[in-house]
C-alpha cells in the first residue's frame, strides 16, 4: 500500500490497525469509522484523513477510560489468574 494512497480498502486498514477485515467492517458498518461505499458491487473505502482520525479518537477514549478505570495491583493479580 503506497502511502500517498487517499482511499484504503477495507483490508488496507486491518492492516494498519493490525485487526481483521471483518472487524474493520464492523466499525464501518456501526458508523465508528467513516468510510464510502463504491462501484455496483459496493466496495468498501476509508479516506485515510478519516482513519488517522478515528486513531485519534481511540486514543483520547482510551485515556478517558483507563483515567476512569485505574489499573490497581488486584486487577493484575486476577488478570494472571
Amino acid at each position: 500500500m503506497a502511502d500517498d494512497t487517499r482511499f484504503l480498502t477495507l483490508t488496507d486498514v486491518a492492516e494498519v490497525l493490525n485487526t481483521s477485515s471483518a472487524q474493520v467492517y464492523a466499525l464501518v458498518r456501526r458508523g465508528d469509522l467513516p468510510a464510502i461505499k463504491i462501484g455496483g458491487r459496493g466496495q468498501w473505502r476509508v479516506e485515510r484523513v478519516q482513519l488517522e482520525e478515528f486513531i485519534q479518537r481511540m486514543y483520547v477514549d482510551t485515556r478517558a477510560f483507563v483515567d476512569q478505570h485505574p489499573f490497581v495491583e488486584a486487577d493484575a493479580d486476577a488478570e494472571a489468574d
